[in-house]
């Protein structure tokens, strides 16, 4: 197996995995309050951030298995990883503005 500085995938994806959840929570306590367009907008965006969460475990899972090149899927791992933290911290911004 490839070994990259530190193994960072075996903290990713138990990670993305977790945050996969916490979009999930999310959007279930959303569906407490009343509908709106804004509300729907959070859980799409929530939605497709659960998806970057899922590349992201999976780029990461795939990196631990492969012996040639590890590294570099670990490398866009960790991108798509930050990616779906960047999205996640929008959803929660938006969903600030959108609580009455």
């Amino acid at each position: 197996m490839a070994s990259s500085a530190g193994g960072l995938s075996a903290h990713i994806l138990p990670t993305s995995a977790t945050m996969i959840g916490v979009c999930m929570t999310v959007m279930s306590i959303g569906h407490l309050g009343p509908r709106d367009d804004l509300r729907l907008l959070i859980d799409r965006l929530l939605a497709i951030d659960a998806l970057v969460f899922l590349a992201s475990a999976l780029l990461s899972f795939i990196s631990m298995r492969s012996r040639s090149s590890g590294v570099r899927l670990e490398a866009w791992g960790e991108m798509v990883f930050i990616a779906g933290l960047a999205l996640l911290a929008l959803g929660a911004v938006t969903l600030a503005f959108a609580l009455r």
